[in-house]
């Protein structure tokens, strides 16, 4: 048993008890033999073994103990991986050094990303580990990820850099193969229409015409196929494992060495396959570079993305009395938060910033997908890379460089694009046995046709495709002997199985997809989570600032007159009009920084109250606030309020209905001289948040999809039944009162039946509910894409775009399954026939280079598909 010890840097911890926790954390795990951490230093180790245990489970750990580790993320670039099984490959050698935590390797995309301990790992380590793994990784040592495409201007990252040589090369490959094989083509027509056209030997030599074959055909096999047949030796040798350029040259080499050995005179009788050879890597290389050419254009969208960066800032000295001075022309990457800059009419915004100075609309479309520009005035946010329209603007930086929202985007989707679905991992596991099985499937029928060449003659000659091989073997009445005929089985039948196809159906569609929900305002954290999506049959809303606008506004104030009993009421009568009993509840919620409480303080000083600091100030989560307010005792609340501290809400019982039956959230106000404990109600404020205007077509939308759709909210149960009768909610499908820490279990209640939920709400107070939905979508969020507790970030406040998200999941599950459908199906179809001998090796290797060329075609067709129309395909495609 070996162990590994692994450092890690703790954060969070603030006593020695901190450190206790963390290490039981530690040693609660199976497979940890030690921890220690100490307090004093913010450090740890712990000695597990990784037969057992991970590094991830380690720090998933530490997080469950409610502390953190210190982690870091490091994209890299790998150029020549030709398969699912090489990014398996890579993926296992980054997991397998000290230090790293996960890595997602993505072929489509030529990248991994691996989050890695800086304590134990650093960016060296992981770019040896893929090195050992043999491949070749795109190495930048600077402090920026220049590797994973950030930055802006017009400097090419070394990653881009890396894959446009990468691009070069394979087409001047392809360009010599090519050169070389024209003329064997030709030969090998000639022969086909016109036999014995073509002189037996070189004319004024006794040399064979073989050997112009083999001198044409010897560069190809040299210059074309040093590749596979190094990446071969790689993967066999240094890996134990085989992969599809293990496939692509045994089906080579096969041709030219019995080739070389018939012209050499060591086999009898036998015919030639040079340019079956050179055919072979020429269509096997033409097919590289076209993917390559597809692989770039899958991801144009995201570079176009950072390319409408703007290149320079107007930056300008601000003051509120003189305000912009000194304007001056600087590079983007010179700015700093905290800076002003000019934006003229026409031009970008330079980065994300606040307006402090000038009124305009925004074009905000490349960020949110939203086409209507966006009016900005002093105090609004603005997004970088945005375009102004009509009004000059000063403009204060807050994030530059990486923390731009763009950067944030681009990042977030490229983080999607790693991590692959479900699906991809079937995938990935077939294609791990697919090329041991493919080579004994070859080496097992090459040994029955030479073994029983009669019987299965017999059988396939029956065959209406028999045609296509040139002849059958010579116990059926071929030209060519058994033993050749058995090498063409066994050439064609290891060619044609390449699993190309099959490794690149998952991510290339996954890839588009994720883009495209980056296109629309829509950013999936996955793409596991793009496939559950599909999946969710239940969204659950919360209210405010989700199906509404989340602005609230004071409506009514009403004052409560002479007490039920006929009794007067024990205060002075000022307390008793509309102005008093709104300065006292204003008052009372002036340090509140809820938006009810700030509505109720804003309305007061519309009227132009004299309010007052309170005394005292208690808030109390999901009922209301007391406060101490001029020497009085008041409650601001809910009805729960006010019966904890024994105050009948009765006098006030039929206004507060009539409000709420209006949609209104109503508030108790109650009041009494301090040391007293008989307080009464004074009063009835109401607060009204305007529903958003594209709420109901979401609901609709969904319900017609067949979506169950619920309501939760901490609101009373009157309003909650009013906004969802507004919006089409069932009343029974609305969950009223529920307080913020109690939304999680109101979720974990609706899926209790099996139900798959997806909670939308603003990813702030509702984060624990979108942690225990199948699916948590953060609506609305602005500039702020990273909320780590959502699964789907909206950039717009437009609950439509839940119905975008599902739709956007649907159609890229929908071309996943269409391509692994046509991958294969494609090998289920030509296995047989290369098995059976219908099939020759040139064919094989041209139906191989198509198959993976028209799996990326099919997903580059899905770059123009639009959320708003609904993807409507054949049901097993869909579910």
């Amino acid at each position: 048993m070996s162990y590994r010890r692994e450092r890690l840097a703790i954060t969070g911890m603030s006593c020695a008890n901190c450190s206790s926790t963390v290490t039981e954390a530690l040693e609660s795990l199976e497979g940890v033999r030690e921890a220690n951490v100490n307090f004093a230093t913010d450090e740890g180790t712990v000695e597990y073994d990784p037969e057992v245990t991970t590094l991830a489970a380690i720090y998933d750990a530490i997080d469950d103990a409610g502390y953190g580790a210190v982690d870091d993320t490091l994209a890299i670039t790998v150029t020549d991986m030709s398969c699912a099984n090489c990014s398996q490959t890579v993926g296992e050698s980054l997991l397998d050094t000290p230090g790293v935590i996960s890595a997602d390797v993505n072929f489509a995309t030529d990248e991994g990303r691996v989050r890695y301990n800086p304590e134990e790992a650093t960016r060296s380590d992981l770019y040896d580990a893929v090195e050992r793994a043999g491949y070749s990784p795109v190495r930048d040592d600077a402090d920026g990820d220049t590797e994973a495409g950030e930055g802006s201007g017009d400097g090419e990252s070394r990653a881009d850099a890396a894959r446009r040589e990468e691009l070069h090369r394979q087409r001047n490959l392809v360009l010599f193969g090519t050169a070389l094989s024209l003329p064997l083509l030709a030969m090998m027509v000639v022969e086909l229409l016109a036999p014995g056209t073509l002189p037996e030997t070189i004319p004024g030599t006794d040399l064979a015409m073989g050997w112009v074959a083999f001198a044409l055909a010897t560069p190809v096999q040299v210059v074309l196929g040093r590749e596979f047949y190094v990446n071969s030796y790689k993967a066999v040798v240094r890996n134990r494992t085989a992969n599809m350029d293990v496939l692509i040259a045994l089906g080579s080499s096969t041709a030219y060495l019995y080739s070389v050995a018939a012209l050499a005179g060591l086999i009898a009788q036998a015919g030639l396959y040079f340019d079956t050879a050179a055919l072979i890597l020429v269509f096997i290389t033409l097919g590289n570079y076209l993917e390559a050419r597809s692989k770039s254009q899958a991801g144009a969208a995201l570079k176009h993305l950072l390319e409408l960066e703007a290149d320079t800032a107007t930056a300008v000295d601000y003051s509120e009395e003189s305000g912009a001075t000194d304007e001056r022309e600087v590079p983007l990457d010179e700015v700093e938060a905290g800076d002003h800059l000019k934006v003229r009419p026409g031009e970008k915004v330079p980065t994300d910033g606040v307006v402090v100075e000038g009124e305009s609309a925004v074009d905000e479309s490349m960020v949110t997908g939203e086409s209507v520009p966006v009016e900005k005035s002093p105090g609004d946010d603005v997004v970088g890379a945005t375009v102004n329209q009509n009004g000059a603007l000063v403009v204060r930086a807050t994030k530059v460089g990486r923390d731009t929202a763009l950067q944030q985007i681009v990042a977030q989707v490229r983080e999607a694009q790693s991590r692959q679905p479900d699906i991809q991992r079937v995938a990935d596991r077939i294609s791990a046995y697919f090329v041991p099985a493919v080579i004994l499937n070859a080496l097992f029928w090459a040994a029955v046709w030479f073994l029983f060449p009669e019987a299965l003659a017999g059988f396939v000659g029956a065959l209406p495709m028999w045609g296509l091989v040139a002849g059958g073997p010579a116990a059926a009445g071929g030209t060519i002997s058994v033993f050749e005929f058995s090498v063409v089985v066994f050439a064609s039948a290891v060619l044609i199985a390449c699993p190309c196809a099959l490794g690149l159906a998952t991510p290339a569609a996954t890839m588009v997809g994720t883009t495209i929900g980056a296109q629309n305002g829509v950013l999936f954290e996955g793409g596991d989570v793009l496939e559950r999506v599909r999946d969710v049959d239940t969204v659950v809303f919360d209210k405010t600032g989700t199906l509404t606008n989340g602005e609230m506004e004071l409506t009514d104030v009403v004052s409560v007159g002479p007490r039920a009993d006929g009794g007067e009421l024990q205060y002075d009568e000022e307390s008793l009009d509309e102005d008093g009993v709104l300065r006292l509840a204003a008052s009372a919620e002036r340090d509140s920084e809820h938006p009810l409480a700030r509505a109720i303080v804003e309305g007061a000083e519309e009227r132009g109250l004299d309010l007052v600091s309170p005394e005292s100030f208690e808030n109390v989560p999901g009922q209301g606030v007391r406060a101490t307010v001029d020497g009085r005792e008041v409650l601001v609340g809910n009805r729960t309020l006010l019966s904890e501290a024994d105050v009948d809400v009765g006098p006030a019982e039929e206004t507060a209905e009539r409000l709420e039956s209006e949609g209104k959230t109503a508030m108790f106000v109650a009041s009494a001289p301090t040391g007293t404990s008989e307080g009464e109600v004074v009063g009835v404020l109401a607060n009204a948040d305007t529903v958003k205007a594209t709420s109901a077509e979401a609901v609709r939308t969904l319900r017609e999809r067949g979506t169950d759709v619920w309501l939760i909210t901490g609101d009373n149960e009157r309003t909650a039944r009013a906004v969802a009768e507004e919006v089409g909610i069932d009343p029974e499908n609305v969950r009223a009162e529920v307080l913020p820490g109690d939304k999680a279990d109101a979720v974990s209640d609706i899926q209790s039946d099996g139900r798959k939920a997806m909670m939308v709400g603003d990813g702030v107070n509702d984060a624990p509910a979108l942690a225990a939905a199948f699916v948590g979508v953060a609506i609305g969020s602005g500039t702020d894409v990273a909320i780590e507790a959502a699964d789907v970030t909206l950039m717009r406040d437009d609950p439509v775009d839940v119905v975008r998200a599902t739709r956007i999941s649907e159609g890229t599950l929908a071309k996943i399954k269409q391509n692994l459908f046509w991958a294969l199906g494609y090998n289920t179809a030509m296995i047989p026939l290369a098995s059976l001998g219908l099939l020759q090796p040139v064919l094989a290797a041209g139906a191989m280079a198509f198959s993976s060329v028209s799996v990326l075609t099919n997903s580059l067709l899905f770059r123009s598909y639009d959320p708003d129309d609904d993807y409507r395909l054949l049901g097993f495609l869909r579910r």
